[in-house]
């Protein structure tokens, strides 16, 4: 399904930032994603530094979701580019999990990770979820904004490490 950002943000009622917003769209079809793009995107962040674009694609793959942006320039008549990208790994009845969300520098500060989460959790297919999860670093306003908040009880959560991961902590 492709979705002009704009109208995402004039549906929850942010006119202010749909203006910024044009030439932008949003797609669900993982066919269009550019994993050579994504894989060099994703290997340099914090939580998948160094990860292969063999599990970039796996993990794709194995996802309930996968969202890309493009940019289109009105004023171009340049091929459309891949601006964003994000997954949410699910079940689709009870349980999400939101993660490499990414936004290529050139184009943060457009609120197009805040649309991306937005579409995610108003997708048609997500409907039943009843606990959405993320972890981040440094883009807590980012989820806020979509309603995210801190764990209610983080002690009643638990992980486990592998001792044969080799690749960064994971999304």
């Amino acid at each position: 399904m492709i979705v002009p950002l704009k109208s995402i943000a004039l549906k929850h009622g942010a006119e202010e930032e749909s203006s910024a917003l044009d030439g932008y769209e949003l797609d669900d079809d993982s066919a269009r994603i550019d994993f050579a793009v994504v894989h060099a995107w994703l290997a340099e962040t914090y939580w998948s530094s160094g990860i292969s674009r063999e599990k970039v694609e796996r993990g794709a793959a194995n996802s309930a979701l996968v969202v890309g942006v493009y940019y289109i320039d009105p004023n171009s008549d340049a091929a459309t580019i891949q601006v964003g990208f994000m997954r949410v790994i699910s079940d689709t009845t009870r349980f999400a999990y939101v993660c490499d969300v990414f936004v290529d520098p050139a184009h943060r500060g457009r609120r197009i990770a805040k649309a991306m989460v937005k579409f995610a959790v108003d997708h048609p297919s997500l409907q039943e979820i009843s606990r959405w999860l993320l972890a981040t670093r440094d883009a807590h306003e980012v989820y806020q904004a979509v309603g995210f908040g801190p764990l209610p009880e983080p002690a009643r959560w638990m992980q486990y490490l592998p001792e044969r991961q080799s690749e960064g902590p994971g999304c």
